[in-house]
């Protein structure tokens, strides 16, 4: 049997990923209660990638780390759900880009209320003290408030 590292002390990044796990499923199933389609974990990691402009889709599938067809996939379902559309890019000739709608807008103020909510649960001081670290480190890495995030979820 391979020699396994300990789990007794979790690696950052592990609790990272297992936190915004939490945050994501948290908010999806309250943005259905709430009456909103049930999106998929996929989709709304989409929404966060989706800068105010829009994104052309290859632009997209770059930031999502995924091929074009996966991409123009959850595309289409959003579409058929009516939060997002695909329009001419009025700067490349040719292109496209996928833009929300009104309702993907909406959706989108709604799940920031859903994850403000979920951050007053968990208290304003140990969130007062994440949130500098997080930003610092994205920072570091230059992806602090990269692409004009969003998220739904």
């Amino acid at each position: 049997m391979p020699d396994l590292p300990s789990r007794a002390v979790p690696p950052v990044a592990f609790l990272l990923m297992k936190a915004a796990r939490w945050f994501d499923d948290a908010c999806l199933t309250e943005l259905e209660r709430r009456g909103w389609p049930r999106l998929s974990p996929a989709q709304s990691f989409l929404f966060a990638h989706l800068g105010d402009d829009g994104a052309s889709p290859a632009e997209l599938a770059r930031r999502l780390g995924q091929s074009r067809q996966a991409t123009h996939h959850l595309v289409a379902g959003l579409v058929r759900l009516g939060l997002v559309v695909t329009a001419d890019d009025p700067v490349r000739r040719g292109g496209r880009r996928v833009r929300l709608t009104d309702a993907g807008a909406a959706l989108v103020r709604d799940a920031y209320a859903v994850l403000r909510s979920l951050e007053a649960e968990l208290g304003a001081g140990p969130i007062s003290r994440l949130r500098p670290q997080l930003v610092d480190l994205l920072a570091c890495q230059g992806e602090a408030g990269h692409h004009g995030a969003r998220a739904p979820g």
